[in-house]
């Protein structure tokens, strides 16, 4: 008799025992109403009659699927991110949604979606519109602010987020390019249209104050050295003349 008292004793304080691995949790339930959650790593005692739903609390990343959305110009994109979450409220994870993890993957494709179309894909606008490429570090902040506020009710929190992939759809892809050839072909011709009038109005005040007679050959080497550091790209090293005009 003694035997089978001690061996129910044993049963009972055998099922009471939980694992609770490091950066992990259970949640503890009795008769379906929610008790607590044991957070500290190691070999833990609770109520034999509770049930222990496992939560984990470590750190994670989701990377979207390629997603084919309109910019706000109405241009065709594909566009993928990056976010990084971790659950915060382990009770909020497991009772206010079906599956955390799946809520965490559906709302981060739809704000990126969102914000795919909410902006233009290169250039941003003269009226201070963000563009999705030259915004990254503005971009990724509304990104993970908007996750957030979404799956803050899942207990779970953006640790972080990014756009990993953006480009024009293939259909446009080769269009665009030439589009932008196009135009760095109008702002080079503008920027060469100013660096000339520039040279023009300094060659102009030059000899109307007499500063300095420049003949021919000289002021072709003026004209020359100017447009260099007015169109060039790189950085100009001056140079000092220590000796006459000609030497």
């Amino acid at each position: 008799m003694l035997l089978v008292v001690l061996s129910l004793a044993a049963r009972f304080l055998y099922a009471g025992l939980t694992v609770v691995a490091p950066r992990e949790a259970r949640v503890v339930q009795f008769l379906g109403a929610y008790t607590c959650t044991v957070r500290e790593p190691g070999l833990r005692f609770v109520n034999p009659f509770t049930t222990r739903q496992k939560a984990s609390t470590r750190i994670r990343n989701h990377e979207t699927i390629v997603s084919m959305v309109n910019d706000a110009g109405g241009h065709p994109i594909e566009i993928t991110a990056v976010v990084v979450w971790q659950v915060e409220d382990t009770a909020r994870a497991v009772f206010e949604v079906d599956d955390f993890a799946q809520f965490v993957t559906v709302q981060a494709e739809t704000v990126v979606r969102s914000i795919a179309t909410s902006y233009y894909r290169y250039d941003a606008r003269s009226d201070g519109q963000l563009s999705l490429r030259d915004s990254a570090d503005e971009i990724s902040e509304k990104l993970s602010q908007e996750v957030a506020a979404r799956v803050a009710s899942a207990g779970v929190r953006i640790v972080d987020s990014r756009i990993t992939h953006l480009a024009y759809a293939k259909e446009i892809a080769q269009a665009m390019l030439q589009r932008q050839q196009a135009s760095a072909v109008v702002t080079a011709r503008q920027i060469v249209e100013g660096a000339v009038g520039m040279v023009e109005m300094a060659l102009e005040r030059l000899e109307k104050r007499s500063v300095v007679e420049l003949d021919d050959e000289r002021r072709a080497a003026m004209v020359s050295n100017l447009l260099v550091v007015l169109c060039g790209t790189q950085a100009t090293q001056p140079v000092v003349n220590t000796g006459t005009l000609y030497t």
